[in-house]
């Protein structure tokens, strides 16, 4: 078995972010950026056309490009593919997948990047895919709602802002998105990589 094509080093997606400028943002006002979807859906209108199809192929990109490096890695796997909105979501499921999610989801987000490159190298558009690994993301997901939702009540309560725990950009969205949706509060990102931050904010 082959191994899988490196990507061509040429293309180079940006990590997604909750922030300004990024594919997954949540902008606030003075951070609009008109940009922001531009290279996502391509830049031709017939890569915007094919809609749905464009993310089925992605996901089916993807689900090879996994196979075959769980093929070298020995690691047993199952792929499973969806759309999910305006993305591709990729998930591998059963066996012992620990070693594909990594301390704190670090060799996930390294997966799943070299992934949106092989996508990338195969469709000619820069890919926003979101790969899972064992319902890591799942239950991080679950996970972080309840803290978001809970920081955002102490802070309505409290009218004082609270700095959360750094965070990679997967689960930044995940609080802004949460944040979003609960009066009287409003969320932004500080500080860089690694220890980027979200802070909650109560409004004005």
């Amino acid at each position: 078995m082959s191994a899988p094509q490196q990507p061509a080093t040429d293309i180079q997606p940006a990590l997604p972010d909750a922030d300004a400028g990024s594919d997954d943002a949540v902008v606030e006002d003075l951070d609009v950026d008109t940009d922001l979807d531009t290279d996502v859906a391509g830049g031709t209108e017939g890569a915007k056309g094919s809609g749905d199809d464009l993310l089925v192929q992605e996901g089916d990109v993807a689900g090879d490009y996994l196979e075959r490096l769980l093929d070298i890695l020995d690691v047993d796997g199952d792929i499973d593919l969806d759309v999910e909105g305006d993305r591709a979501s990729v998930a591998i499921v059963g066996g012992r997948l620990n070693d594909l999610i990594g301390p704190d989801g670090a060799t996930l987000e390294a997966l799943q990047e070299l992934t949106r490159l092989a996508v990338a190298q195969s469709t000619g558009v820069r890919s926003r895919l979101m790969l899972d690994v064992g319902g890591y993301r799942a239950k991080r997901r679950s996970d972080l709602t309840a803290l978001a939702g809970d920081t955002a009540g102490r802070v309505a309560s409290s009218g004082q802002p609270e700095r959360m725990s750094p965070m990679n950009p997967f689960e930044r969205k995940v609080v802004h998105d949460v944040i979003a949706s609960v009066a009287g509060v409003h969320s932004e990102s500080e500080g860089e990589e690694p220890n980027r931050r979200v802070v909650v904010l109560p409004d004005k």
